[in-house]
């Protein structure tokens, strides 16, 4: 399937595609596309399978999503790339790595959905599950804000403006298929390819409060990958990119544009 695709800078420069993660949207990089990337870098951001301007219907399988993406970044004329990956996007590097690690120039990882515990995929499948409607687009900012994250109403108030539809009952809904979502916590739960399969220079960036990248997944990947492992820890909730932008960015940038960083 040929996805919607979010793109900026310049296209005949080097290009560095970011995919996101669950109940997201590729526009969600457009802060860190025109801020930092677009300076130097071709910028693709795809909607995934069931997310956003992209088609919604099924399978929502790891493997199907990684030939999505692969699909539409030939139709874009890509061949390898710098890949970042939020979350279950960083989970799509990882298999991707595995699968054609010619592709990727470089590896960056934010907050990467490894592999998720039984336990907690279906803790965030049911929710997934609920109806997340909201009578104002108002009260999608509330929620978000009133469950303790630390991001900025600046990133909510864009979040509506790009992702929250109105619908026939009057009522507003993030443009995302709850099927796939769900499906996709799922997937999140299967064995994640080897940390060696990690062939190309790497950056994770992880936010140490929330949790997801678990401290024995760190152990693994740094005893395993060594000097080809750069770990940076960030404040803030798992939307890095939102909740420590500038840290985040620094990283980003300071990582694509080392020459150490070349394998």
């Amino acid at each position: 399937m040929l996805l919607q695709l979010h793109e900026w800078g310049d296209p005949v420069a080097p290009p560095v595609v970011c995919v996101h993660g669950v109940s997201a949207h590729g526009r969600r990089f457009r802060k860190l596309a025109e801020e930092r990337l677009a300076r130097r870098f071709r910028v693709l951001a795809p909607d995934l399978r069931g997310h956003g301007g992209s088609e919604w219907e099924p399978p929502w399988t790891i493997a199907t999503h990684l030939h999505d993406l692969l699909e539409t970044v030939d139709d874009a004329g890509v061949r390898s790339a710098h890949w970042i990956g939020h979350s279950f996007g960083g989970r799509l590097v990882l298999e991707l790595a595995a699968l054609d690690p010619g592709r990727i120039e470089r590896a960056v990882l934010l907050d990467p959905a490894i592999q998720l515990l039984p336990h907690v995929g279906f803790d965030f499948a049911e929710l997934a599950r609920a109806d997340r409607a909201y009578e104002r687009p108002e009260d999608a900012i509330s929620e978000r804000l009133d469950s303790g994250v630390s991001t900025s109403r600046e990133y909510l108030e864009e979040e509506n403006r790009e992702h929250l539809v109105q619908h026939a009952d009057g009522k507003f809904r993030f443009r995302h298929c709850q099927a796939a979502v769900v499906s996709m916590y799922g997937e999140l739960c299967t064995p994640p390819p080897a940390p060696e399969t990690l062939r190309m220079p790497t950056l994770l960036v992880h936010a140490g409060q929330f949790g997801l990248v678990r401290e024995d997944q760190l152990e693994e990947y740094e005893r395993t990958l060594g000097d080809g492992l750069r770990v940076v820890e960030v404040r803030g909730g798992h939307v890095v990119y939102w909740d420590a932008f500038e840290e985040t960015a620094d990283a980003i940038d300071e990582f694509l544009e080392d020459p150490r960083a070349e394998p």
